[in-house]
């Protein structure tokens, strides 16, 4: 089937996205200190959406005040939350996008200076100082999760997308190194991931049925082993459970490190899975349109850009006009990247946090 970058994507539930480009969840530092909106954010995230997002996702939202991972990160825990939400809800919407909060629990990642509550992990963890979760806590989480998600609905997001990937907290369950908990949540696959089913049945259950569901998985590092991840993404995806599954390559066409499966890109790997109706989108060093391009051409359902569009709010409606597209050289200024809508936190994160980004 061709599939082109300008053709709408029906979702099997609620509006249809009018293209094939996702906004990736990018870390920003833009919000307030007790995880409410900041008017930083509120432009980032409205700039890209007027810049041709067919859906516009926000940064890693934590579910829980012990689940924050970085300063300015953007809160669902919490009822106090709802009138900035609301307001980047209605603000996304208003510029023809699709929208949705990405829910997360940074685990062994969490950032303790910054809550003052202690890490939690699935397992006791030395390195990091993190303890290892109770059943029951481990039955709360889900209950958090699911009260994000109701929370994203109220304020008038079209959905949710359950960050499962980069070594936080969902994606330690299913490490198959470290969680070998003794309880329904550790071990064998089936219950190492059946924290992700709790969390979708619960907000199945309880949430409209338009409401979209979609997931992120990562297939190589903190520990992922690339055959269970494929197993996972292919029930995902046949299971009529969710509305997408987002696949964080890091690179789309770069070789599996697992010399198992190496010999084809990696983007081959879960595009050949099947997937019933439920589209599936990659990211990974999509930086210009023939790449978008040739995503669609192996098989992928959408992009996500993350890196590109950072340097162009409006990526999506460049790379539609203009087949040759390239983002703009790295490294860039600093003031260029004011230009295209970072605050100050986001620039500074940049520069400091990402080599070679910025050049000043």
């Amino acid at each position: 089937m061709n599939r082109l970058l300008s053709d709408p994507l029906a979702l099997p539930r609620g509006p249809a996205m009018k293209n094939r480009f996702m906004l990736a969840p990018l870390t920003n530092f833009q919000s307030n200190a007790d995880g409410t909106l900041g008017d930083d954010e509120y432009q980032w995230l409205v700039l890209r959406a007027a810049g041709g997002f067919g859906l516009t996702m926000t940064c890693a939202s934590h579910v829980q005040p012990g689940g924050q991972g970085f300063p300015g990160q953007l809160g669902s825990w919490s009822d106090k939350h709802l009138p900035g939400l609301e307001r980047l809800a209605s603000g996304i919407r208003a510029q023809g996008s699709l929208s949705s909060i990405q829910l997360q629990h940074s685990g062994v990642r969490a950032e303790t200076r910054l809550s003052g509550l202690p890490r939690v992990a699935p397992w006791d963890d030395a390195e990091s100082g993190a303890r290892a979760l109770s059943t029951g806590e481990v039955e709360q989480l889900v209950e958090d999760f699911v009260l994000a998600s109701l929370r994203a609905e109220r304020a008038g997001f079209d959905g949710v997308e359950l960050h499962g990937a980069h070594g936080y907290l969902l994606c330690e369950f299913l490490d198959p190194v470290h969680n070998q908990r003794g309880d329904r949540y550790g071990g064998s696959l089936e219950n190492r991931s059946r924290v992700f089913w709790e969390i979708i049945d619960g907000i199945r259950a309880r949430a409209g049925k338009d409401f979209q569901v979609g997931v992120r998985l990562s297939p190589e590092r903190f520990d992922m082993d690339i055959g269970d991840v494929l197993g996972f993404a292919q029930q995902l995806m046949t299971s009529g459970k969710i509305d997408y599954l987002d696949m964080s390559l890091w690179d789309c066409f770069k070789e599996p490190v697992d010399p198992v499966y190496q010999g084809r890109p990696l983007i081959d790997l879960f595009t050949g899975l099947e997937r019933g109706a439920t589209p599936l989108g990659v990211a990974g060093k999509i930086m210009d349109a023939a790449t978008a391009r040739r995503c669609l051409e192996h098989g992928a359902d959408f992009v996500l850009i993350g890196r590109g569009a950072i340097l162009h709010q409006d990526f999506p409606k460049r790379a539609l006009a203009d087949p040759d597209f390239r983002s703009v050289p790295r490294p860039v200024t600093r003031e260029y990247l004011r230009q295209q809508g970072l605050g100050p936190a986001f620039v500074e994160y940049m520069a400091t946090g990402w080599k070679n980004f910025v050049a000043d």
